[in-house]
């Protein structure tokens, strides 16, 4: 937060310390605000799950409607920006893994975690071969 003060203000402002933890505790307090109503406005809609379109409308309701379009367009770049990084569990860079690569990735996986579990400092370099299967 300190750092977007900064960047927000002319180089020659300068901000109190008090007035930056003011200004800090009024982001808590909006960020509590907004996800205590989108998790209202999900579980209205009888979903578990807070989504994209709960914060939206939770910004409507509470009479910031005016920010929503900017909060969309940051959600989209947001998407766009973070295409290639972890997405559900797995990391994706634009290839997908042949099931050998696969097949080598999760053994060299399991030899690390056996490495762990045997105390071992080091796990095992990564192996150009798989290691047999353990149902063999």
């Amino acid at each position: 937060m300190t750092k977007i003060i900064k960047e927000m203000l002319p180089p020659d402002v300068r901000v109190a310390r008090d007035t930056q933890d003011l200004l800090i505790e009024c982001c808590v307090e909006f960020i509590n605000l907004i996800s205590s109503e989108s998790n209202e406005v999900c579980s209205r809609e009888d979903k578990r799950t807070i989504a994209p379109e709960h914060v939206l409308k939770a910004l409507e309701v509470l009479g910031f409607g005016d920010y929503i379009e900017e909060v969309y367009a940051a959600y989209e770049q947001h998407k766009l920006e973070t295409v290639d990084t972890v997405r559900g569990g797995k990391c994706t860079n634009g290839a997908e893994m042949t099931e050998e690569e696969a097949l080598a990735e999760q053994q060299r996986m399991f030899a690390e975690a056996r490495a762990r579990m045997n105390g071992v400092a080091k796990a095992p370099p990564k192996q150009a071969e798989a290691e047999p299967s353990l149902n063999s």
